[in-house]
């Protein structure tokens, strides 16, 4: 489609909901957002060791061209918003984008999901700025293993990271433990009993692979959940705190929860209702699938809001009603993670 530069386009009106459906009856409700492909770790699970190839800065989406994706977004359904990477916070001024995207009418919700290891610098800043929740990634809680994982990384980062967190308020504080066999299936009770005696939120998210590689790491949420039956008893919790993509649980006496994000061995494909936006400017209705809507060139060639909501309509129909992850005829997705925005 070819665009005519025209600087005094037409605004979607913020106070104009039309619901974002698609053609299976999902109301698309939750988008994504990754302000940057970079990271300051190189996770085992994420990126090769070599790293990835970063993107252009002339090629990575400016915040004024985010914040006007994210105003047509809110005007048209789209309530909450995640911010990730690579690893956001190693984006310059990523606080006062935050306070920018915080004054979008229509937005009830604002979170990111970080490494932690620059947290404890900008969590008052990220705090201020309107930031409501925040999940850190951690897959150990064994310093030297963590650096195995992270090709480098020093937990002690993350661990000021959470406490300064907490600090500020942030509450739930989600940790996200990716459960993976061999590596880090020794820590799951040890995991678990951290909401023992503290208020956080343990989310062990299955192992994807996304490059179509290490599948032998793969451990089933059904397996975890008998490892940690072995400790404790756990109880389901009530629908209130099912609201996403983590099925919900809580140990007999704990202060703290404990989550279970299965996208493999019990997929949510027919609630998601999520859209991820890359850094580059692509639209992506499943984390799994290539396929991609650019958004950047229409924005950059002067497009009028009218039409890049009709783009991101179109977009949403093209929403596959699951993923093929684990059909043979699945490879690997083109992008790693840390360029889709996970």
């Amino acid at each position: 489609m070819q665009y005519i530069q025209n600087k005094n386009h037409a605004s979607i009106k913020p106070t104009t909901i039309n619901k974002l459906t698609d053609r299976f009856n999902r109301e698309i409700s939750y988008l994504r957002i990754s302000v940057t492909d970079r990271c300051n770790l190189r996770c085992i699970y994420c990126m090769p060791k070599e790293g990835v190839s970063l993107i252009g800065h002339e090629d990575i989406l400016n915040y004024e061209e985010i914040l006007r994706i994210a105003k047509i977004a809110a005007a048209s359904g789209i309530t909450k918003i995640r911010i990730t990477g690579g690893e956001p916070l190693v984006r310059k001024n990523i606080s006062s984008f935050i306070t920018k995207l915080h004054t979008i009418p229509k937005i009830s919700e604002i979170s990111m999901t970080t490494n932690g290891i620059l947290l404890e610098k900008v969590s008052c800043e990220l705090r201020k700025a309107g930031m409501q929740r925040i999940n850190i990634s951690l897959d150990t809680l064994d310093p030297e293993k963590y650096r195995k994982i992270t090709r480098g990384g020093n937990i002690n980062s993350v661990l000021a990271g959470i406490h300064a967190a907490k600090i500020e308020g942030f509450n739930p504080i989600k940790i996200n433990v990716v459960a993976m066999r061999g590596i880090n299936d020794d820590e799951i009770n040890s995991f678990a009993a951290l909401t023992m005696e503290r208020p956080v939120h343990i989310r062990f998210i299955e192992f994807m692979p996304v490059n179509g590689e290490n599948r032998e790491r793969f451990i089933s949420n059904t397996e975890i959940k008998k490892e940690i039956q072995k400790a404790g008893k756990l109880l389901p919790l009530s629908s209130e705190y099912n609201s996403g993509p983590a099925n919900m649980f809580q140990l007999e006496g704990a202060q703290g929860k404990l989550g279970f994000i299965s996208p493999l061995s019990n997929h949510f494909c027919e609630k998601c209702n999520r859209l991820r936006l890359t850094a580059d400017g692509k639209l992506r209705t499943c984390l799994f699938s290539d396929t991609e809507i650019d958004l950047k060139e229409p924005l950059r060639s002067g497009c009028s809001d009218s039409d890049l909501l009709t783009i991101i309509t179109n977009a949403i129909l093209t929403k596959p009603k699951h993923h093929t992850v684990l059909e043979p005829s699945f490879k690997k997705c083109r992008r790693g993670m840390s360029a889709i925005g996970g």
